[in-house]
């Protein structure tokens, strides 16, 4: 259900004013994704935040009060695994709390890629205290890269299925990662018949600025 409302919420939005396009970069080169930007508007060609939407000039739509709640839980019960494994009381120094004020939402098709890349573009405060990105995976699965140097060789990989959760914050703020293909046909069948989502990967990283 909680999947269902995230894929009807981001299409409402998407088909707005600031809502999904295909952005660029200054080379004139094409990401391999539609992007929308919810909070503040992030422009890949200036690595800039800003308050309105490049193409159409419309200010960009609030992150909606579900998504934030979704973030603050899921910090919470990571919070609680990290310290019922290690023991450790101040889990705040691996995995630190933070309000999201960006959302950034990615529709993959079955063909879209996103190289491997650092998210560094947030303040010095937020990048130095290691606050955490949360990605929320909905429809088909994709194959996940990471690592601590952009070597696609090296990289590990995890398939991130529809509903699942990754976040890394603390240490692991600044690893490189990507997406290196989109596995077709893989989405739960319940989200595609009650959503209508097309083919493909619906991603949504929520941070603070």
């Amino acid at each position: 259900m909680i999947q269902i409302k995230m894929v009807k919420k981001c299409r409402d939005l998407g088909v707005g004013p600031g809502g999904f396009y295909r952005p660029g970069y200054q080379d004139g080169a094409k990401l391999r994704l539609q992007m929308m930007c919810l909070g503040m508007n992030w422009d890949p060609q200036t690595r800039k935040y800003e308050k309105r939407h490049p193409l159409d000039g419309s200010e960009t739509p609030d992150i909606p009060h579900e998504f934030s709640v979704l973030v603050e839980r899921a910090i919470q019960d990571s919070q609680s695994l990290i310290k019922k494994n290690s023991g450790e009381n101040n889990v705040e120094d691996t995995l630190p709390r933070m309000s999201p004020n960006i959302c950034i939402v990615n529709f993959y098709t079955t063909s879209g890629r996103l190289g491997l890349h650092q998210d560094r573009d947030e303040s010095k405060e937020s990048l130095l205290k290691g606050l955490p990105v949360v990605s929320f995976s909905l429809g088909d699965s994709a194959e996940f890269l990471y690592g601590n140097q952009r070597n696609v060789d090296a990289a590990g990989k995890v398939v991130l299925e529809s509903g699942d959760v990754l976040i890394f914050g603390g240490p692991s703020r600044h690893i490189f990662h990507g997406v290196s293909s989109i596995i077709p046909n893989s989405a739960p069948n319940s989200l595609l018949e009650e959503t209508n989502l097309l083919p493909g990967r619906l991603n949504l990283t929520l941070r603070q600025l």
